[in-house]
């Protein structure tokens, strides 16, 4: 798959991702919404219904209330043949009689007004303050049963009578929030109280003109109680999402490691092709030779060619058994031979085997081995392996001059061995992945170095299978250096 593709799938699947979320934060919002407005309704169906319940049981207590007229009979009230008009204003609440201007239909004005009439006319004039026509713990009973009982609004609510008259609320949560002569205690009102949108008029019947007061209440928690039932949507909605944006994103690590992979798979079958390539044709070369009538005469230059025949054939032998090294340790069907191992000897060897090569480009490899106690539990084969496996990438990725160090020394784990070179170095991306299969470091545009990029995994499965540890320190175009533990105390192991 190329990137195209994969960047095309990307796209399409954060598309897809990002309409769901949209989605879903649609339905969710609108949900929310249709809380909130069924919530506001039944709120505001409760307190009208208390505030009706409230002048019904003023009615039923016996009181006249102006209720009992309409606005017609207030401006106009007539006694027999007479007829009697009041202007009047309304001051927070009180009708004032402003003037009254008795006129007689026949410019005669009756002085026998029946009493009882202008009883309940002065009644109706002289209204009781508002907080004498309610009484609390009806009123905090009703909110109750509205609210709770008839409407499941089982939450914490703060409630309280306005009085238009004073201005200010004369009832606060069951009790009197103003001081007169018959309620000298005020309870203190919460200051959301006046700001509430759930609010309904009190005995508004009662006047030509305004109601007297208003219910208000106001619901502390009203945000939990509305996203009460879809926060488990929302809960589960997140959930989900998360799930598809981890898959999806897994997906695509996934396909990027396989694309490396494959990559890396293809450098390797072309790097392999090429190591083959060269020894093959050489054999050939060789073997063609031998036959010849002028070569086979002579037993001194058969002999060079048999030997050169010799050496390309072990050097591939060399490269498949890395390959098939690696194909063992990937099934984990290698077997160490665990024994004592000197590791100076070790490094000894591998410093003399590596100046060898080292010499040719000018450079040379040195050794200071300052471990007092060298000798660790480990495969002898394996650990020489290692060595020269570091020793030989530090002279390939050091283009002229190759200046390498071995040192060695002890440590509370084991010993510790520390190769130094002076060559390309490496970069923070490159370091990330040293230690993987078919991974190689770029010098340039390609790879000029030869290698199948198995080197470095070996060594790590190698120094793992040994219960050791390796780590890495480089800087770009200033070298690298590779730092072993072997440990002390390895447990013997016949198959890792």
């Amino acid at each position: 798959m190329n990137k195209r593709a994969i960047w095309a799938i990307i796209g399409l699947m954060s598309a897809a991702m990002i309409g769901i979320i949209l989605l879903q934060l649609y339905w969710i919002n609108f949900n929310v919404k249709l809380n909130e407005s069924y919530f506001d309704r039944d709120v505001k169906d409760a307190i009208i219904t208390v505030a009706k319940k409230l002048e019904k049981a003023e009615d039923n207590a016996g009181i006249k209330t102006p209720a009992s007229y309409s606005s017609t009979t207030i401006r106009r009230q007539q006694f027999g043949t007479e007829t009697k008009v009041f202007s009047q204003t309304y001051r927070k609440g009180t009708l004032v009689p402003q003037a009254v201007n008795p006129l007689s239909i026949n410019n005669n004005y009756n002085p026998n007004i029946r009493e009882m009439e202008l009883q309940e006319l002065q009644k109706m004039l002289n209204l009781r303050p508002l907080e004498e026509r309610i009484d609390l713990e009806l009123l905090d009973n009703l909110l109750k049963y509205e609210l709770n009982e008839n409407r499941g609004i089982d939450t914490e609510f703060n409630y309280g009578v306005f009085s238009n008259r004073t201005g200010s609320f004369v009832i606060n949560n069951g009790s009197y929030a103003v001081v007169t002569e018959n309620f000298n205690t005020a309870a203190t009102v919460d200051n959301d109280l006046y700001n509430s949108i759930y609010r309904t008029e009190l005995f508004s019947s009662s006047y030509a003109v305004d109601a007297p007061g208003l219910l208000m209440i106001q619901f502390p928690n009203r945000t939990s109680i509305i996203w009460s039932s879809s926060w488990k949507s929302l809960l589960a909605s997140i959930i989900f999402t998360g799930l598809i944006l981890f898959c999806f994103s897994y997906t695509i690590l996934v396909i990027w490691e396989q694309k490396k992979v494959s990559e890396m798979k293809t450098d390797f079958i072309n790097n392999m092709t090429h190591e083959f390539k060269t020894p093959i044709a050489t054999i050939s070369l060789a073997a063609d030779s031998i036959t010849s009538p002028k070569i086979s005469g002579s037993p001194d230059k058969v002999k060079r060619f048999a030997d050169i025949i010799r050496q390309e054939n072990k050097r591939m032998n060399s490269q498949v058994e890395k390959v098939l090294q690696m194909a063992a340790i990937d099934k984990r069907e290698y077997k160490l031979k665990m024994a004592q191992v000197n590791l100076h000897d070790v490094v000894n060897q591998a410093v003399q085997n590596s100046n060898l090569q080292v010499e040719k480009k000018g450079g040379i490899v040195t050794a200071e081995l300052n471990a007092s106690t060298p000798f660790v539990f480990g495969d002898l084969t394996h650990i020489s392996n290692i060595i020269n496996n570091l020793l030989d990438n530090a002279n390939k990725y050091s283009p002229e001059q190759p200046k390498i160090s071995v040192r060695t020394r002890n440590v509370a784990q084991g010993v510790e061995v520390i190769i130094k070179d002076n060559g390309i170095g490496m970069n923070r991306e490159a370091l990330k992945h040293i230690f993987d299969k078919f991974f190689r470091v770029h010098t340039g545009n390609r790879h000029d170095v030869k290698g199948f990029g198995l080197g470095l995994s070996y060594v790590k499965a190698l120094m793992d299978a040994h219960k050791g540890q390796i780590s890495v320190k480089s800087d770009l175009g200033k070298g690298s250096t590779f730092i072993l533990v072997f440990p002390y105390n390895n447990v013997p192991q016949e198959e890792a």
